[in-house]
This record gives structure tokens, sequence and C-alpha cells, in this order.
């Protein structure tokens, strides 16, 4: 990130260099969702993303809390006696009825188990009865009786937003359990607090006396002369839909949809609608945008993303107004700015998580898409889903009170007090924010308190990781286990072939087990020292690899052979996934080694602990090696063995997925163009990516305006040559006027790729 706030420093090395929970918070326009793409993108740790509402986890990138923890849709009561209620309005369960829900698949307990840090975003929303859930089942699965189960939890928010929602019913039956509603209520914040870092650098506002004026709305201790300066914009008789550029912001989802529907209905131009495309699985209750677009040429818009081009055209919230339409061509013009742009779809996805099973790392898998234009009617929008837009000209309809925190929310949307419009004086009644929020936030760490904590933090996350690199006690435990179930097969049972080397596997890792203790008993003493002595402390990490080492890599790597073999064996099923069950493990401890060694290098050679450090290619392409020489060897010596089994038993879980980059998140053109350079068909594309082909050609137009791509290698040579004539004295922004005059002869895409040629 440029010019990074030191708060967002801070942020950005709790999470990578200690263990500990963090909530991050700051004022609209702070930046908490460019920090968050920052952490996602540099963190060594596995991550997941969830949020408490199905569109918060979309723009977010991760999943609903729900379905991540698949947790039903009720209260909890945090205690074992309480019976669980439930009524016409309100249900509840306890934690004996809520441990039912935790019976999950092989793969999503896999992700809950390899889980290092959690990032949960719009913490406002979060009811502290949900967050005592998360922590129950994480414990639960995990049988980690810590706070979340041992996982680091980030919390982004702003509590002065959108507020939990509790129904009267439900609270006359948490307030027994709650002093209050939000996440900071939890038993289990309450017993592990987070650090709070607030972000202080505003990007949206720069005018201080709006910032002030701000602040004090937000800190409880707005000043007559505040409303004073808020007052002075108060235009009873102003209506917006004659002033271009403003949008009207109200507490009604129904004033705000009138408004929309008779605006439109008004102008005297032809309606075009314009469908979303959807590909494989993506709930309609978790639609970003309404699947169907209806606009006409005169229609005040706003986009609701961010321009994700190099040109940043549009950011969220930019109003414009629609200048021309055709059916695949929508222009927007920008009056203020003079300047007419093309919009373009943007892609939502809807993930799920897993365990990568080479390199063991939680990666994410696009169950489906959603390609739609980011634009929404904009003659009105309520205060609720204006919530993270940025506008430059706006209208505050406070006829009604507001809810506490709604008159900031609406407020902190605009740029300056230039754009702001009111119709009607704000009041004091109504407005204040939550006092427990205010009282939550005197608890903010200051820089000292910030610096000396993350030393501190440090030491203990480096202490902590490199023990528990050297504990393999329930490893040992689960080759105990698997030792006994041979006692139960008969000897001329399929496994039965296989008892003696499950004896010397047990034999070996028990064999470790004293002297990995007495190491942790040495590490422990070496970090309880008033100076730790890192170099002494890297010195001893490698002589304690180089020597447990050769041993664990030998009991995968026997494990490695064994699957191998018993894969292309019929009827096998059951055996394959007890030994695929321990390789997990068993490859996680190897990897696990490997990485405590390079934390004591990046550590002691002053280097930042992040992913691109903590993640070597030796690490990621172990077990993909491992299987190389295998297969190698098992084809020189039984060819017969390298038959696939006829028996379709190697589970989702365990068959190998397509190999998926460690580098950062590419963008969607990136990640289109590198598998047209694999050679894939538009149509292959598509398929693997869950998308039209319409939308995959629109990438290509991108790749060939980027100078990635050669409209040659698009279009055959008689087609460009046609195109060519039909462009001479084209100087139009939109293609509408080429497409009406030479009809079929042309497809949309055809235009729009050799349009993009012409750009190079």
């Amino acid at each position: 990130m440029e010019n990074i706030s030191t708060a967002a420093s801070y942020a950005l090395r709790f999470i990578n260099q200690t263990n500990r929970s963090v909530f991050l918070t700051g004022k609209a326009g702070t930046g908490k969702t460019t920090l968050l793409r920052e952490i996602i993108r540099t963190t060594h740790k596995n991550v997941v993303v969830v949020a408490p509402t199905g569109i918060a986890a979309l723009n977010a990138g991760g999943v609903t809390i729900h379905s991540m923890f698949q947790l039903p849709f009720a209260g909890f009561i945090p205690d074992m006696n309480q019976p669980p209620q439930v009524s016409d309005t309100a249900r509840f369960e306890n934690k004996d009825t809520l441990r039912r829900h935790f019976r999950m698949r092989a793969d999503k307990q896999s992700v809950i188990n390899n889980l290092e840090l959690l990032v949960i975003d719009e913490v406002s929303m979060l009811r502290a009865d949900l967050l005592d859930a998360m922590d129950f089942m994480l414990r639960s699965v995990r049988k980690k009786n810590l706070p979340f189960g041992g996982v680091q939890v980030l919390y982004i928010g702003d509590l002065l937003q959108l507020p939990p929602v509790v129904k009267n019913e439900e609270w006359e039956v948490l307030r027994n359990y709650y002093r209050g509603k939000f996440f900071f209520h939890s038993h289990v914040v309450q017993q592990d607090p987070p650090l709070y870092i607030e972000l202080d650098k505003i990007y949206r506002q720069t005018d201080s006396t709006f910032i002030d004026v701000l602040n004090n709305l937000r800190n409880n201790v707005i000043t007559a002369n505040d409303l004073k300066v808020l007052n002075t914009f108060v235009q009873p008789d102003f209506d917006s839909t004659k002033h271009a550029g403003y949008i009207t912001l109200t507490t009604h989802n129904a004033k705000a949809d009138a408004m929309n529907a008779t605006s439109l209905e008004e102008l005297d131009e032809k309606q075009f609608t314009f469908d979303a495309e959807i590909v494989g699985d993506f709930p309609d209750k978790i639609y970003p945008v309404e699947q169907e677009l209806k606009l006409k040429v005169g229609a005040q818009v706003m986009f609701i993303k961010n321009d994700l081009s190099p040109e940043k055209k549009y950011f969220n919230g930019k109003i414009g107004v629609i200048k021309s339409l055709s059916d695949e061509e929508i222009l927007v013009h920008f009056p203020e700015e003079d300047e007419t742009i093309e919009a373009t779809k943007y892609e939502w996805q809807n993930v799920r998580y897993y365990v990568d099973e080479v390199t063991k790392e939680i990666k994410e898998d696009v169950l489906g898409t959603f390609v739609h234009y980011p634009l929404k009617l904009a003659w009105a929008i309520t205060v609720h889903k204006s919530q993270g837009l940025t506008f430059d000209k706006a209208v505050l309809d406070v006829s009604q009170v507001f809810m506490p925190g709604q008159a900031y929310v609406a407020l902190s949307r605009l740029r300056s007090l230039e754009g702001l419009i009111l119709l009607s004086p704000i009041r004091m009644n109504g407005i204040s924010s939550d006092a427990d929020v205010i009282d939550y936030a005197a608890g903010r760490a200051e820089e000292g308190e910030l610096e000396n904590s993350l030393k501190q933090e440090t030491e203990r996350f480096i202490a902590n990781f490199l023990i528990n690199s050297f504990e393999w006690s329930d490893l040992a435990t689960e080759w105990q286990r698997h030792k006994m179930s041979y006692l139960s097969e008969g000897p001329k049972s399929l496994k039965a072939g296989y008892r003696e080397w499950a004896n010397r596997q047990d034999n070996n890792i028990h064999g470790l087990l004293d002297a990995a203790q007495k190491f942790r008993m040495q590490l422990n003493r070496l970090f309880s020292q008033p100076q730790i002595d890192m170099k002494f402390v890297g010195e001893r990490v490698t002589a304690a690899v180089n020597y447990f080492f050769p041993v664990m890599d030998a009991i995968a790597t026997g494990l490695f052979e064994k699957m191998e073999e018993v894969k292309r064996i019929r009827k096998a099923k059951g055996f394959y996934e007890e030994l695929a069950e321990l390789e997990e493990n068993q490859t996680a401890a190897v990897i696990r080694l490997m990485k405590s060694k390079l934390l004591m290098e990046i550590v002691n050679d002053g280097q930042p602990i992040s992913r691109e450090n903590l993640v070597s290619p030796e690490i990621l392409s172990y077990k993909t090696k491992k299987l190389d020489v295998i297969r190698g060897t098992m084809k020189q010596h039984n060819a017969s063995l390298l038959e696939e089994p006829e028996d379709d038993y190697v589970t989702e879980r365990y068959a190998p997925k397509k190999k998926k980059s460690t580098e950062p998140k590419k963008t969607t053109l990136e990640e289109t163009h590198e598998l047209w350079l694999q050679k894939m068909s538009v149509e292959d594309i598509a398929r693997v990516r869950k998308l039209t082909e319409t939308t995959v050609l629109s990438h290509f137009a991108g790749l060939i305006q980027g100078g990635k791509v050669k409209v040659e290698e698009m279009l055959p040579e008689d087609k460009i040559n046609a195109l060519s004539e039909a462009f001479k004295g084209f100087e139009g922004e939109g293609l509408g006027t080429l497409k009406e005059k030479f009809g079929d002869e042309f497809s949309w895409s055809e235009l729009k790729l050799y349009k993009a040629s012409l750009r190079e």
C-alpha cells in the first residue's frame, strides 16, 4: 500500500507477526476495505473472510458466518442448562443443541482445523450471541479450549454505522446473559479483548470544518455551533430531480424505491432492460444488484463498485447520467467533468474455502459467478444501503428521526459540505451514537502502547510458533490409533499386509517425542529470558530441524508411497481414506518444521514476517516433488501399478485439485490471459472460470487494448478487413450506431474486439 498510515502499518504487522486478535476500525473513508485487501494479499497465514450478511460477505470476498460455521438462524444461549426455546417470533439454541450442527464434511472440517486467521468484516452488525456461537463452534471442532480454538481474529468495521439487529422478543431472553448486543459484549471478547486499532487518516474528506463536525457527531459531543454549520445547508424546497448529480438519502426503502421508479417513468425515452449473466451456483439471496437493470437515456445512475482498470474512471458512489443505450452498450456521462465512458460489467464470485492437498494452504474455489453492470438508479438511496459509498452531492431527507449513528453514516458519505443539502434542520434528538459504543472506543490503543505490545506479542508469536512446530503428541496418538486398527483385521485382509509398516511408523514417531519435549522445554527457557538471544534461538532451531526432519520426512514419504499403492487396488476405499487423514496431518507437521527454520532466518535477517518471506518454493513443492519421485520409481518397477483405480473411491476431499498460483490474487483479465497462454479456447476458459463466453470475450477486448493479445489472434483476416472498412470515419463514443448500421454482419463482441485494437 502506498502512503500507508501508521495505524494501518501496525495492523499489518500485528496480523503477520503476532497471534493477537485485532479490532480494526476507523471513520468512514479511512480505507478499511483497502487495508483488508492488503492483509489478504500479504499474510502468510491460512485465512478465511466472513461477514454477517450475504451481501457484506460478497463485497468482502468471503462467505457468510452462518454458512462457514454451519450455524442455524437462531439466538444462542451461552450455557448448557437453559433449554432451547422456540416461539412464533424467536428461536434459541444452547451449547448442547448447537453441537448437533457441527457434524460436517471432511473438507469443511479440514478448513477449520487449518485456519489461522479469521477476518470478520462489517463487525458493527455482528451480534454478541452469534460471536459466542462461533467461538463455541471453533473450540469444539478444533478440540482446543482457547478463544476461537486458538485462531487469531481480525474484526473490521465502524461501530457507529449499522448496528446488530435483535428483536425485542430475543432481547428479553438474551439480556439475562449479555449487557448489550454488540460484538464486544460477547463473553469471548470480554475474556479475550482484541487490540483496538483505529485508522485515523481520512481519505474521503479534506474539509477541516466538515471533518470536525463529523468527529463530534461520531463521539456524541456535537455542539450548537456544529448544528449551526450543518443547518446553513437547509433548503426545504430543493427538488433533487431537477438538479443533476444529487442523490437523496432517506431512511426508508419504500421512499427511495418510489423516487427512483417515478423519476425513471417520467423520462420520455425507450426503456432498455439488461439481465445479469449467472453461471454455476449463485443463490438469489446474495445477488449484489437486481437481476434486471431497467434504464432510459437521461436516467441518473451511480456506480456501486470502484473501476478496476488503471484509468480509474469511476468510484463506488460516483453519479452520472445515461447518455446512450443499446442492447449491449451503456454510455454514462459525467456532467461536471464533461466526460463520457462506457460502463463495463463487473464479476461477483460466490466462493467456498478448501485446503489445498499439496500445500496445505486454505484456498478459494469459485462456485458460481454473477456478472452485471455495477449500476443502480441514483435519484435516491437509503442510508443503510449507502454505507461504503462516496458522494459529491447528496440531499439528506431527515424528516423521520434517525437511529443512533444514522446521521453520521449519512453525512459521512459526502466528500465536503459544499455538496450537502438538508430538507429540514438537524436537531439534537435522535442523532446520538450508542453510549456503549462510545465507551468501548475509549479503549483504543495509542502509538506507544502499540509499539510495546507489538514487541511483546511478536516474541510470544515466535515462541508459540516454534514450540508448536515440535509438538507431535496428537499426531503420535493418531498413528497409535491407526496401528491398533489392524488388530481387528484378519490375516488375509488387505490391511494385514501393511501391519508391519504401520508398526514401524508408529515406533518412529513415538521415538521422537522425548527429544521433542526436551527441545520445547529448552525453547521455553530461552524465551523466558529478559533479553532473548534470537541468533542463538535460530541456531538451536536449525540444529533441531536437522535432527528431527529426516525421521518426519521419512514417515511422510512412507505414507505417500502407500497411498499411491492403495489408490490403485480394488475395493480399498476405506483404507485409502484412513491413510489420507494421517497424511494430511503428517505433511502439515513436516511443512511446519520447514517453516520454523525459515521463520528464524527471516527474523535474524531483519525481514518482515509475511507471505512473501515465509512461504518458500521448497515448502510449496514438498509433496509434489515427493510424488513425482515415487511415481517414477513405481513406473520402473511395476508398470501395472500405474493403472487408474477401477473403483471411484478417491473422494472429492483427496482427489487432486488443479494447481493454483500462490501469487497474489490476479485480476480477472490476468486470469483469462493466463489460461489463453495455456492454449485454451474461449469456450474452455468460460467453462473453467464459470463465466459466459460473452464475458470472456469482453476480457479479450481489455487484453487487446492493453497490448497483451493481438486482434489477429481473435478474429480471422477477412473479418478484420471488413471491420476496418466499417470503422472508417468512426469517431463515436459508442458502437450502437455501427451495430444499427451493419446489423448481423458483425456481432457486438467483434465490434468491441476491433475497437479495442484501435487504441493499442
